[in-house]
């Protein structure tokens, strides 16, 4: 995707990265309010999410990594919930879902689940991090408090049932980027054969084939 030569902007924001070093976190109940770890750490954590459209696999494989060496049962409740059906098919065969079900999780159908607040809902009040791309007042849950973060510091919350210290947080991502070539593959849906098959037999009226075809000729 690029965009057109003369494109105009109603800004341009740089963002040094070499500047961040340590997490930053969306505040409740505002996505655009923010705070650094250090700022909020320890805070005391009552639910986690860790899914929504904002994850991939690859968020799911490092939360499985760093709650594999948690003790069970970890304080939070814990909600997991992948974008997919074929990133879910592909967790169990690697034996996420295992661990997920062994640290308490309680794994939700595939798609929004709590971040549109209708699938479940957490408990009244409660103190949340999720995954999730907003974090309006009610939305998660009724007078519930929702910091937004990262999948990995998700994990790292609900192992601990507080927002981590910076140092912490760097300890556990230790053992994470330690195997970071294999916790980040991508998932190629077109490689999984039962996909693939399943999209063969996909029936396409001819009202959609046209309106493709007259897509890609304009």
């Amino acid at each position: 995707m690029e965009p057109d030569a003369k494109a105009e902007y109603a800004a341009t924001i740089d963002i040094n990265l070499d500047e961040l070093k340590e997490p930053v976190l969306a505040l409740p109940n505002d996505p655009d309010a923010s705070a650094t770890l250090s700022e909020v750490q320890n805070t005391k954590i009552d639910e986690v999410f860790i899914g929504s459209c904002m994850t991939n696999i690859g968020h799911f494989r490092a939360a499985g990594k760093l709650l594999k060496g948690a003790s069970t049962p970890i304080p939070t409740r814990l909600w997991v919930s992948p974008p997919t059906k074929m990133d879910e098919s592909q967790l169990i065969d690697e034996g996420y879902y295992s661990i997920f079900g062994t640290a308490g999780a309680r794994t939700e159908m595939p798609g929004c689940s709590l971040c549109m607040g209708n699938q479940a809902r957490v408990a009244p009040g409660c103190t949340v991090v999720s995954t999730s791309t907003r974090n309006f007042p009610n939305r998660l849950g009724q007078g519930s408090n929702v910091y937004l973060a990262s999948a990995e510091l998700a994990a790292i919350a609900a192992i601990e049932g507080r927002l981590p210290t910076v140092e912490e947080y760097q300890k556990y991502m230790a053992e994470v980027d330690a195997t970071a070539s294999d916790t980040y593959r991508y998932l190629n849906f077109d490689e999984l054969p039962e996909f693939v098959e399943s999209a063969d037999t996909v029936e396409i009226s001819s009202e959609m084939k046209e309106a493709a075809q007259r897509l890609g000729a304009s």
